[in-house]
């Protein structure tokens, strides 16, 4: 909510205001020292808000809709739209300016602290969740939009044009600025989607609510701006009570199990759920693993590469913060030194303190063999000098345009880098099943980065169809099939549930047809993120 204030002329003001009195009220307002200190505070508290309003929105839609990149970008052009439709209308307000900008501001209040709340217990009853979102993203720019041409109109009566904009425009920027880093250093963190909305709508209130004490002799709709002063308060405490029941009653219908443990973080939304003795982590609403079957998945993640490789020393784990698989990798007595690199602090935390994690991965990330790095994995390897003998990505499905990055050509050729001479790298792959396209689009990605590929699969019960890539480097140019050494692997010298030589031989032969059609798949280079319009494709509506 931006306050802009113009020009100095009071015949202007004279002539757009409807009466006598009207005009005498606003010169009235003038006298007094402070409204100018005051209107300023008010510039820079609404920038804050106004920028707050956005990102709360945009994050509320990026995780109920996916795909960051397109709903932030829906979102903020929505409501920009929208402002200016507002902006076009407030030239119909001729007077009473004052009584209709706090009215506005009351409104924003309370249509900010609902927004979250609302939207997800809607959630429980509806498929066509983004039009609310949309809907409510719509109204809060056209109140925007409204009051900024109202608020430049009441500056008049303080500085001239010059003077005005640029002071103006000044505090709106920095509170602007202020409220993007509370967003995501304090208020995303800790108040998450509950309660950030809420304390956005009461910064709204108190902006109107000073604005409506200091001036209200001079105001015409005392008495319904003394009914907002009082309910509105109200209303948003009842709200501080209610939020997280209602939040928890909308996301508990997105999971068929009762969630037991929810956090928002800057990076994604952790949801926990639970079925008899079965737990089951969710990111952003995907499934990234359950108790019932882990195993199936982390075990020929892991232990093809620990055993292909020539050495077994120095482990990098790309992703893989639940410590699921450094839990397996932990196995290997010969092991030195595993490195787990995760973006994200809350699940390194969970994985080293929660009960829950610390029972499934056998307190795998409090080893002291074990070093956890809170970094982006594609920075993490553009600044790190090391060799690693066998690096594992665990990272999430290339569902967005940023997630796709971690499966370009560029990137495998970045980790292959990293590979000392008979090193592997292994990766998730997404599933053969359900994108087919995308897991030969990884496949021919990870041999055009030079290393030597095989893409295999297992079928994981709770996730269907699964796959990965692993790849070998070698400097000595041998023949020898990467495919045939696997079929030799060996596994009774570690303890496993599942996979044994007949998993291995069985997980890397498909069925027909997969590979008649890769020569038209395109690799996923930096420059064309093809994998990300693959991965659209797949038939995940079914699963």
């Amino acid at each position: 909510m931006r306050l802009y204030f113009f020009t100095r002329n009071k015949s202007n003001i004279v002539r757009e205001i409807s009466s006598k009195e009207e005009s005498s009220h606003l010169k009235d307002i003038n006298s007094h020292s402070s409204s100018n200190i005051l209107l300023k505070a008010c510039i820079f508290a609404t920038g804050l808000a106004g920028i707050v309003a956005e990102y709360v929105m945009c994050t509320l839609a990026s995780y109920l809709l996916g795909n960051t990149v397109l709903q932030w970008t829906i979102t903020v052009s929505l409501m920009l739209f929208a402002m200016g439709l507002g902006s076009r209308m407030s030239k119909y307000i001729k007077s009473d300016l004052l009584d209709a900008f706090i009215i506005i501001e009351f409104t924003l209040s309370i249509i900010c602290a609902v927004s979250a709340g609302f939207v997800y217990f809607i959630n429980a009853y509806t498929h066509n969740i983004a039009i609310i979102i949309y809907t409510i993203a719509i109204l809060i720019g056209l109140l925007i939009g409204l009051e900024i041409p109202l608020a430049t109109r009441l500056n008049n009566l303080f500085e001239e044009l010059r003077i005005n904009i640029s002071s103006v425009m000044e505090k709106d920027y920095y509170g602007a600025l202020l409220g993007g880093l509370l967003f995501a250093f304090i208020a995303l963190p800790y108040l998450g989607l509950t309660y950030t909305p809420i304390i956005l709508g009461m910064i709204n209130f108190i902006v109107a609510a000073v604005l409506f004490l200091k001036f209200r002799k001079y105001l015409q709709f005392r008495r319904i701006l003394y009914t907002g002063l009082f309910t509105i308060p109200l209303l948003i405490s009842i709200l501080f009570i209610i939020a997280e029941p209602i939040i928890l009653f909308g996301e508990q219908h997105k999971y068929v199990d009762r969630i037991i443990y929810q956090e928002q973080t800057p990076y994604q939304r952790i949801v926990i759920t639970q079925w008899k003795q079965n737990f089951w982590l969710y990111l952003n609403g995907n499934e990234q693993f359950s108790s019932y079957d882990e195993d199936r998945y982390h075990e020929p993640l892991v232990h093809p590469a620990m055993k292909l490789a020539v050495s077994r020393r120095f482990i990098l784990i790309l992703g893989g913060g639940d410590g699921l698989a450094v839990r397996e990798v932990l196995k290997y007595p010969d092991v030195e030194k595993i490195f787990v690199i995760d973006i994200d602090p809350a699940i390194t935390r969970l994985a080293r303190n929660h009960p829950l994690f610390m029972k499934i991965n056998r307190n795998a990330m409090n080893n002291e063999k074990v070093t956890v790095i809170n970094k982006d994995a594609y920075l993490f390897l553009q600044q790190t000098e090391y060799l690693y003998d066998i690096i594992i990505i665990d990272l999430p499905d290339p569902k967005t345009v940023d997630l796709a990055r971690l499966y370009s050509k560029q990137f495998y050729q970045l980790a292959a880098h990293h590979l000392s001479n008979g090193g592997v790298m292994v990766t998730q792959a997404s599933s053969p099943f359900f994108a087919k396209k995308a897991f030969l689009s990884i496949y021919k990605t990870v041999l055009a980065s030079g290393l030597k590929a095989v893409a295999y699969q297992n079928n994981i019960p709770t996730m269907g169809q699964w796959g990965w890539v692993i790849g070998m480097k070698r400097k000595d140019h041998s023949d020898r099939d990467v495919k045939a050494q696997l079929l030799e692997l060996q596994f009774n010298d570690i303890e496993t549930h599942f996979i044994n030589i007949d998993a291995m031989y069985h997980m890397l032969h498909f069925g027909k047809g997969l590979f008649d059609q890769i020569d038209k798949i395109k690799i996923n280079d930096e420059i064309d993120l093809m994998l990300y319009n693959y991965y659209k494709e797949g038939n995940w509506d079914f699963y």
